[in-house]
């Protein structure tokens, strides 16, 4: 049998297995190439796929005008992590201390706050009211028992209460 270039064959020690992968034979033993394998298999992947997980935070589109700071894709970014636009809000408004009005689509903040600030207060609202505390996924749903609010996990089942805004 013909080894494609790139690709070599690992040493036996028990029976050979072929992986087959884009067209390309691989023969490894059990345990002895289990670990080349996976580098090839690895170094094969596309770019997307070796990134993690399916998840990628939203960034806060901000602009400082004068004592204002102006958050742009506020109701965009509330709807990608699954949550209230009022509890987000009452989150910034808390950790900023500060007031707010509405307008066409967009949240004014009283007060000139970077955009890195802006996108730190929101990968913290990420961390305690939308990432699982125990596998980390986004799929979750805010839910209230009693007076007692909890972040529930659809992907692992897991139901923790959280602090109130």
């Amino acid at each position: 049998m013909r080894i494609p270039e790139g690709c070599r064959e690992a040493p036996l020690v028990g029976p050979p297995t072929l992986l087959y992968r884009r067209r390309h034979l691989v023969m490894v033993s059990d345990m002895a190439g289990y670990d080349e394998m996976l580098k090839l298999c690895m170094d094969r992947l596309p770019s997307e796929c070796r990134e993690g997980g399916r998840f990628t935070m939203p960034h806060a589109e901000v602009l400082i005008q004068g004592a204002k700071t102006i958050f742009f894709n506020f109701y965009d970014v509330a709807s990608a992590l699954r949550r209230e636009p009022d509890h987000m809000l009452k989150f910034f408004l808390k950790e900023l201390a500060t007031s707010h009005e509405e307008k066409d689509k967009k949240i004014i903040f009283q007060g000139r706050f970077p955009g890195p600030l802006i996108n730190k207060k929101l990968e913290l609202y990420a961390r305690n009211f939308v990432l699982c505390p125990n596998c980390c996924k986004p799929d979750t749903k805010l839910i209230k028992v009693d007076r007692i609010d909890f972040i529930k996990c659809e992907a692992c089942g897991t139901r923790q209460a959280v602090k109130r805004v």
